[in-house]
């Protein structure tokens, strides 16, 4: 399955990304976190180019290491710099390869330049158990003759 296909499945496109600023503070970061229910965002000024990502892993690291002060903190200083990224034509598996490799769980989609979504590894797993599904139908239906 490639990227692209998992973006149309989540009805993602480029608006539908949520994006955060490098001066915005942690804390409203972790609030947006909370709210929509998600593991990171793409850092970005112009909700186009991907500067970095920050995600829930890296402000509790933070939080960890030195407590609650880091919550007024910017975003520029907890976030990961030049995030790897993927196009919409890679496949599921590259870009499971490349997330179990650099352990990491978001990833960016950019073409040209420009973010166009975000695939998770759960999205990418989620699309790899339903393709290995309809492999499954597809060997039973020729053993049995359908």
């Amino acid at each position: 399955m490639l990227v692209r296909q998992i973006l149309k499945g989540k009805g993602e496109g480029a608006g539908k990304v949520i994006t955060v600023k490098p001066g915005d503070r942690i804390s409203e970061v972790a609030a947006i976190l909370a709210e929509r229910r998600i593991g990171g965002v793409i850092v970005s000024t112009d909700g186009e180019t991907v500067e970095g990502i920050l995600s829930e892993r890296d402000i509790v690291r933070s939080l960890a290491a030195r407590g609650a002060t880091c919550l007024d903190d910017k975003v520029e200083d907890l976030m990961t710099r030049n995030p790897v990224c993927c196009g919409r034509e890679d496949s599921s598996d590259q870009v499971l390869t490349r997330m179990t490799e650099g352990r990491f769980r978001h990833m960016p989609v950019v073409e040209e330049g420009k973010l166009i979504g975000i695939v998770t590894i759960g999205d990418v797993v989620s699309a790899r158990l339903s393709e290995l599904s309809m492999e499954k139908d597809a060997l039973q239906g020729m053993i049995m003759g359908r």
